[in-house]
């Protein structure tokens, strides 16, 4: 059959991946989770590896949402009003008041006149920026901007592109300068926090220079931030980003419902007209189902948690988690990239001696993702931990103890 000669084409490309060191591997399977029961956070088993209980860091439940009952509990009876899934996309009978509440709940949180969801936060950025760019718009990208950013604007094919160094706002000016008098239409996008490494950009100083040569362009200066990774686990109230620079001029903000919340999908928050705009004319939005009733039902019992004292207090547990490990990583002498975010990078800076790591930390049955060439630049090599309030300061004491064994071993 014709399909045999591409099917051994594939295969090919595989072998290249696997010898260019970019192939993922076999995903590892969770069959069934032992609950936290009070000095041990919870514990993960895999289909291959018997009963051997895995602490898990390297998830993005960074609030423990997925595990809480009364999330779960909201999402088994929307569930149960609304069946499993919402049977058509959102202009064909598909929205659900659960949707509809969720989206004036995210405005709200946001401080932004709508709302729109997503299936996914992936989906949000493609959705997103593809619309929104034109002929007649250059896009300025930081370097490190996550896949979802690059593939965005591939798919848009605007005017020109330019990519700023990492967190280099003098870079970025110069971009904003040389764009003047080429395009009307100037789009900043950016992460909010950086999943590889943790550290954040400076999202006032973005708004200060969108806002000082926005009269030299016709269409002005619009800025987008992706902030998936620090809504929900970056600041004192959960908003991200946005709240720990006091950036005061961010148009759009991109974030996911399934880190710090839990569940699943993403959105966008921006201007009524934006979201209105986007609702007729994204096809991530337009032809694709929404998440379902019961990710939406969850979502916005995470969300009211996240918005209280409980939430409040959910952060700083997680603020201080993340600062005993990274107390006790520095003490091992490791070298870390600190910051408040839980994600915690461990520079090992050698491709061989991060996945001997990894291996070390799985046969002491510890779950860490290590990030090696050419995923990172070579010599950034890292393990990346991540913290959440699943964890009990014991479980931080676990990782550190075996790998205080691994630097004696």
């Amino acid at each position: 059959m014709p399909i045999r000669r591409q099917e051994q084409h594939l295969r090919l490309k595989l072998v290249a991946l696997k010898q260019n060191g970019m192939l993922k591997g076999r995903e590892r399977v969770i069959r069934d989770i032992i609950p936290a029961d009070g000095r041990k956070g919870p514990r993960y088993l895999l289909e291959g590896c018997g009963d051997r209980p895995f602490l898990r860091m390297n998830a993005n439940t960074y609030l423990g949402m997925s595990l809480r009952k009364e999330v779960v509990a909201a999402g088994e009876e929307a569930a149960g009003k609304f069946g499993a899934g919402p049977g058509a996309v959102r202009f064909i009978s598909g929205t659900f008041t659960a949707h509809v509440a969720l989206e004036k709940k995210l405005a709200a949180f946001h401080r932004r006149e709508a709302a729109m969801i997503f299936s996914s936060a992936y989906a949000a950025v493609m959705g997103v920026i593809t619309p929104l760019i034109d002929e007649d718009t250059i896009v300025l990208s930081d370097a490190l901007n996550h896949n979802c950013i690059i593939n965005a604007i591939r798919l848009s094919r605007p005017k020109d592109k330019g990519v700023y160094r990492h967190l280099d706002m003098s870079d970025l000016e110069k971009g904003v300068k040389r764009a003047i008098n080429r395009c009307r239409h100037l789009f900043i996008v950016t992460d909010g926090i950086f999943s590889m490494r943790g550290d954040h950009a400076p999202l006032n100083v973005i708004s200060d220079i969108a806002a000082e040569y926005d009269h030299a362009f016709e269409r002005g200066i619009n800025v987008l931030v992706d902030d998936s990774h620090g809504v929900g686990a970056f600041g004192a109230t959960g908003r991200g980003t946005e709240e720990v620079t006091q950036a005061e001029r961010i148009d759009m903000l991109i974030a996911t419902l399934g880190k710090s919340l839990g569940v699943n999908g993403g959105y966008i928050a921006a201007g009524a007209s934006v979201i209105d705009y986007l609702r007729q004319t994204s096809p991530f939005y337009v032809y694709s189902n929404p998440i379902t009733p019961s990710e939406a039902a969850a979502s916005l019992k995470a969300l009211d948690i996240l918005d209280s004292d409980s939430g409040r207090s959910l952060l700083t547990q997680l603020r201080q988690l993340t600062l005993l490990f990274e107390t006790g990583l520095n003490n091992l002498g490791f070298e870390i990239i600190a910051s408040e975010h839980p994600i915690v990078p461990v520079m090992i800076r050698n491709t061989e001696k991060t996945a001997t790591l990894v291996r070390y930390l799985f046969d002491n049955n510890i779950l860490a993702t290590g990030l090696t060439y050419p995923v990172v630049p070579q010599g950034d090599e890292e393990i990346r931990f991540q913290v959440s309030v699943d964890h009990t300061e014991a479980d931080i004491q676990t990782v550190l103890e075996v790998l205080k064994n691994f630097m004696g071993s």
